[in-house]
């Protein structure tokens, strides 16, 4: 493996909040890996700022979804990929990094054009769901893929270019190690009260969209439930809007503020209603069982409908083949059906759905001892190797 004798330059650039939690790792592990130490610049959050990048502007920038929702936001998108593009070209860098947020990253992977640094890109984009011919669009601009599913790798390996399966992150997350009996003691929940997770996503637009439909189904589960207590785990930037709308629910909510305390939550939870997404395999990790819901413009949804080609939503649900989390997307997203879906989590199928999705888990580790994340670092580090090989 061929490695400067200096500092290793890194330009890693995440595009949300669970691409920041994934680059956060990557540094630490590129840190362990790499004796001579790393330097850094590119775009991140929290999580990869603790691990010293400063990052060129705010990750909130980049987190928009959907197909509608991202049009007034294009001139400010576009000026950010160019503030990008030639931060890196100038920083010139042994490797440039970039995890998840294809959108964001493939135009800036473009703008920065032919390079002598080989360019990584972290989280396969879900070819095997939609968009097949997205593999060719990745060969043109990258040198390797690191992929979190096993079955990835062959999509891209058709069309000659290096992907790797490095494990899931999730796996990474500490979700499984919550103190649950800890966190009821200490925010004064009953040992024996019935508690619900509710996860609204990290955007404003999910949020906003999402727990007016929760509120309601927290209503009508209280019926049946009338001890329930509702704890809220919210992102930083979402934290007072979250209490703004969790005030008038008709049960005791709690807002948690410190990220850190989500997975204690987690553990102290006996059923989860969540957005869909990375949090799902968090709480399957944490075996809390759980109904996914989402909703997005409806627009937004008739287009991407007509090209998603996988049947479910949740990662577990998609490696079994079958429904195990239930979802409910779009029109099913009804307060009722909620309800109906978190009183029987509440009861005896809640845990047969932990038991269910054990084996879908362990898929998700990688080969060997390594931890995902280091697994993701040793092949940045080959990448250096591949390119200085091909430039001789």
């Amino acid at each position: 493996m061929t490695q400067p004798s200096r500092p290793l330059k890194v330009f890693i650039s995440a595009g949300e909040v669970s691409g920041d939690i994934l680059g956060g790792r990557l540094i630490a592990a590129l840190k362990k890996l790499s004796p001579q130490g790393i330097e850094l610049q590119g775009i991140g959050g929290p999580e990869m700022e603790k691990e010293g990048l400063h990052s060129l502007f705010p990750l909130s920038d980049l987190a928009i979804m959907g197909v509608i929702e991202i049009l007034p936001h294009i001139p400010k998108l576009k000026r950010r990929i160019a503030q990008a593009a030639q931060a890196a070209i100038r920083f010139d860098p042994d490797v440039m990094v970039t995890i998840d947020a294809p959108g964001f990253n493939k135009r800036l992977a473009r703008a920065c054009g032919a390079t002598v640094w080989p360019k990584v890109h972290y989280v396969a984009p879900t070819v095997w769901a939609w968009r097949p011919k997205r593999v060719f669009a990745f060969k043109a601009l990258f040198d390797r893929l690191l992929c979190l599913l096993p079955f990835e790798p062959p999509y891209f390996e058709a069309v000659d270019l290096k992907a790797d399966f490095v494990g899931h992150s999730i796996l990474e997350s500490g979700a499984d190690t919550g103190n649950g009996p800890g966190f009821r003691k200490r925010f004064g929940i009953a040992s024996d009260a019935s508690v619900l997770c509710v996860l609204p996503g990290s955007r404003r637009g999910e949020m906003e969209r999402l727990l007016p439909v929760f509120k309601d189904a927290v209503a009508e589960t209280k019926i049946k439930h009338p001890g329930l207590h509702v704890i809220i785990p919210a992102v930083p930037h979402l934290v007072q809007a979250i209490k703004a709308q969790a005030a008038d629910w008709p049960v005791d909510v709690t807002v948690l503020e410190d990220q850190s305390q989500k997975y204690d939550a987690m553990a102290a939870s006996n059923a989860a209603l969540a957005a869909s997404g990375t949090v799902a395999l968090e709480l399957a990790l944490a075996r809390v069982p759980t109904v996914i819901a989402y909703k997005i413009n409806g627009l937004t949804h008739f287009l991407v409908r007509r090209l998603i080609k996988t049947q479910y939503a949740h990662l577990l649900n998609i490696l079994a083949q079958r429904e195990i989390v239930p979802e409910r997307i779009q029109s099913d997203c009804l307060a009722g059906q909620l309800a109906q879906d978190i009183d029987a989590l509440l009861g005896p199928s809640g845990a047969q759905q932990a038991s269910l999705l054990a084996p879908y888990l362990d898929q998700l580790k990688p080969s060997g001892e390594d931890a995902p994340s280091v697994a993701a670092a040793r092949m940045i580090l080959a990448s250096l190797t591949i390119k200085n090989a091909a430039q001789q």
